[in-house]
């Protein structure tokens, strides 16, 4: 190992960023003609190498029993959807390069069919970053809370119809690769999980939209972090700490949509306006449940 734990990302795999910048043709500027973006393998080696590097002897995917009942149901023509916890922009990279080196043919075929929903952030703001997002096929959107950040009343009315123009065209994008049998993965929380501050894993009212449209659902948790959020800098990917760490994905019992939803309504008030956000609700519930079992083993 070549970096001590807390090492900021940008010193860290400084030696991997010429090659990041050299191999990324990714669009930088999204628009309802791009939200869906290939995977680009050779940034793939390059994130795997950086993965390798960071996580621990012992890292492994966990409940690969409910990973290979998914994938029956997937191969069966059901429409599949991996809800994920989000800590750290180490998620995908870690969750993908264990499934893949895990030995489980259906583990690998999961990860070679993931079609991960990515905000604009991730592509826009910084060219490291979007280096790095590109190994990955993706569709981008345009999160609800970027626009919910804008106080300008005019360049908010402006973004407003940018952002229904993409997330439409998302959703357009979204059916096409459902089609072809992907599938797709979120993460519900919207947004990296921060040290107190509890709203950070919070799901969001708009997953539900994406549990509607599916038939199954593989809730996943996460234990261990090997790209932590600098508490000088937290808005700046780049200052992330890289940490040795042993990373568990921690695999649930698959949730049937159409039962789980009734589920959850049937038991909120009749006059409740809102019946979105207590099915996310639910599902954090889920996923926190995993994570803290999990914890209490790792």
């Amino acid at each position: 190992m070549d970096f001590q734990d807390g090492t900021p990302l940008g010193k860290c795999f400084e030696c991997y960023f010429k090659d990041l910048m050299h191999f990324n043709h990714a669009d930088r500027v999204i628009t309802e003609e791009n939200v869906l973006q290939e995977a680009n393998p050779e940034i793939l080696k390059i994130l795997d190498s950086m993965i390798e590097s960071a996580v621990l002897p012992g890292s492994c995917i966990d409940g690969m029993e409910y990973v290979e009942a998914f994938m029956n149901e997937v191969r069966n023509g059901k429409r599949g959807l991996v809800l994920l916890e989000h800590y750290s922009n180490f998620d995908l990279p870690g969750f993908s390069f264990l499934l893949r080196t895990s030995g489980n043919a259906s583990a690998k075929e999961l990860a070679d069919k993931l079609v991960a929903i990515a905000g604009m952030k991730l592509s826009e703001e910084n060219p490291m970053v979007s280096a790095w997002a590109s190994a990955y096929q993706r569709i981008v959107i345009y999160p609800s809370r970027s626009l919910a950040s804008i106080k300008d009343p005019q360049k908010k009315a402006e973004e407003e119809i940018k952002s229904r123009k993409i997330n439409m065209a998302s959703m357009h994008a979204l059916d096409a690769v459902r089609k072809q049998g992907k599938v797709i993965l979120v993460f519900p929380a919207g947004t990296r999980y921060r040290k107190n501050q509890p709203e950070t894993k919070r799901g969001v009212r708009e997953i539900d939209s994406y549990i509607r449209l599916t038939d199954v659902i593989m809730p996943v948790a996460i234990n261990g972090n090997c790209l932590r959020i600098s508490d000088s800098d937290p808005k700046n990917m780049i200052n992330d700490e890289v940490w040795h760490d042993k990373l568990v994905f921690t695999a649930g019992p698959i949730i049937e949509n159409k039962k789980f939803r009734k589920e959850v309504q049937e038991k909120l008030p009749e006059d409740l306006e809102d019946k979105k956000q207590p099915v996310v609700d639910k599902i954090m519930e889920i996923l926190e449940g995993l994570h803290n079992k999990a914890e209490a083993k790792r």
